[in-house]
């Protein structure tokens, strides 16, 4: 194995042991499975050492998961390339039902060295934390929303109905729970049970909410949270969902780029002359998607700026304040002509969050993250 070649390193990513494989340089390069080795960093950072004193150069690859970045962070420390590759994007034959550690890494390498991985985007230490801190806040909303449907499934078997219009949102609602009384004892406490459950869950909702706007000052992205916050409809849980799972927004050249990331584009099945569209993919993260779909219904006002939002569009350079307008302009004309037309509401609000995402792109790309500027 002498010196000035390349080799391509594919790793099937474990929790305990990784699989790897190499594949020399070269159409008819061979493609060797190395082993199993320890996943611990001192184990793989031998590893990297031990084929680096055998090639020239390494390029490695494994697929993005649950064992997050830190294989690939090691990796680059160490002075070689890495890729972390996109799992629905990797190229698989229908045919092909056998998976194993052995197949996948020497699949990877494979794939590697023609270049046929599509890599992922892959955060910073902070911006990691960032997001990790969103996506806990997350599943904090999802644990209250649970827990609240367990309170009114307790009382719809008990044919107990609440003579409020709006539950949980009003304020004599918790009140009129604390009022009811039930026969057997048991059933008292298991209502007191759900009801705590709610209070905690929301008390852990407040907590992350508190804690992000704590940390959002000292993050490079925040004047990108700003910027994107004189938008109509974007709050901050929105602006900063956006900036976590999307990062550096220049990475998609166009807006269209960006749309068929998040999924808001039509499928399409054409041949010929024939063109056939329906639905969204639903590509890409569906959370930050679903907040977009949520914040499209704001625009089925009329334009206006409001008391809260001229706080923040004051905030922001004169470039964004006129995308926020002109998104706004745009955005409510589109709804009202969809509703028109007699367009469902979901589909218009869809219609409009694509178009969202694109002013979101606009204004991104219109403000410098903090640690970008000189």
């Amino acid at each position: 194995m002498a010196g000035s070649r390349e080799a391509f390193v594919g790793i099937d990513a474990a929790k305990l042991r990784n699989a790897v494989a190499v594949a020399d340089e070269g159409r008819d390069g061979e493609i060797r499975y190395l082993g199993e080795f320890d996943a611990a960093p001192e184990s793989m950072r031998r590893l990297v050492a031990r084929l680096a004193a055998k090639y020239d150069r390494l390029h490695f690859c494994y697929e993005a998961g649950p064992t997050g970045y830190g294989l690939y962070r090691l990796i680059v420390s160490l002075g070689h390339s890495c890729t972390v590759a996109a799992p629905s994007l990797i190229p698989r034959k229908p045919s092909d039902r056998v998976r194993t550690n052995r197949r996948d890494a020497t699949t990877l390498a494979r794939l590697l060295r023609a270049g046929e991985l599509t890599a992922v985007w892959v955060p910073d230490p902070a911006h990691e934390a960032m997001r990790n801190l969103v996506r806990a806040r997350t599943a904090a909303v999802e644990t209250v929303r649970v827990h609240k449907q367990q309170v009114g499934a307790f009382l719809l078997r008990h044919g107990r109905i609440s003579p409020l219009k709006k539950s949980w949102g009003a304020r004599y609602y918790r009140r009129w729970l604390q009022e009811q009384s039930f026969e057997h004892p048991a059933d008292q406490i298991a209502l007191q049970g759900y009801v705590e459950a709610v209070r905690l869950a929301e008390e852990r909702l407040e907590r992350i909410e508190r804690a992000i706007a704590e940390f959002l000052p000292g993050w490079s992205l925040a004047p990108v949270v700003e910027a994107l916050m004189a938008l109509r409809g974007v709050d901050l849980v929105v602006a900063v969902s956006f900036a976590v799972e999307i990062g550096d927004v220049r990475r998609f050249e166009s807006p269209r780029q960006l749309m068929g990331y998040l999924g808001l584009v039509p499928e399409e099945r054409s041949t010929g002359e024939t063109v056939r569209r329906g639905s969204i993919t639903k590509m890409g993260n569906a959370r930050l998607r679903q907040l977009l779909v949520e914040s499209a219904w704001t625009y089925r006002h009329p334009p206006r700026v409001g008391k809260g939002k001229l706080a923040k569009i004051e905030r922001v350079p004169p470039k964004v304040r006129e995308i926020a307008w002109k998104a706004q302009s745009r955005l409510t004309a589109r709804f009202r002509a969809f509703a028109a037309r007699g367009k469902k509401l979901t589909v218009t609000c869809t219609a409009v969050a694509r178009e969202l995402a694109g002013f979101m792109w606009a204004v991104a790309r219109e403000v410098q993250p903090a640690s970008s500027v000189a």
